[in-house]
């Protein structure tokens, strides 16, 4: 909790607590489950899925990398893991900017709250 967070409780009264209780800054495992809720949820689940697929794709095209025996077979292999690697890291990453925004909108609805009990006062 830094300085701002610690000024806001302080002003609170104490049945203001439990609400801002509820919109604490979550957690690195919370934002990332929160990208699989809402709406959009199911998009998440698939690129989840897709990059899984891929990840394991990759694992098995680098195992027969390592194991060729002749130069053809090897860059084969050895490229189609490497492509597969890149895109399922890429697909991973697309879920960040998801987070970052699930990050904002909680920000959002404290300074409505913050707000909203401004007003009461």
């Amino acid at each position: 909790m830094d300085k701002l967070d610690r000024m806001i409780a302080d002003a609170l009264r104490d049945e203001d607590h439990a609400l801002v209780e509820g919109l604490e800054e979550p957690g690195f495992y919370q934002l990332v489950f929160s990208t699989f809720r809402g709406p959009q949820g199911w998009v998440s689940m698939v690129l989840m899925a897709v990059q899984t697929v891929m990840f394991l794709a990759a694992v098995w095209a680098g195992w027969h990398f390592y194991t060729a025996t002749e130069q053809l077979a090897a860059l084969k292999w050895g490229l189609s893991a490497a492509t597969l690697a890149i895109v399922a890291t890429q697909l991973k990453l697309a879920l960040v900017p998801q987070m970052q925004a699930n990050r904002v909108l909680l920000a959002l609805r404290r300074v409505e709250l913050m707000i909203l009990q401004a007003k009461s006062r």
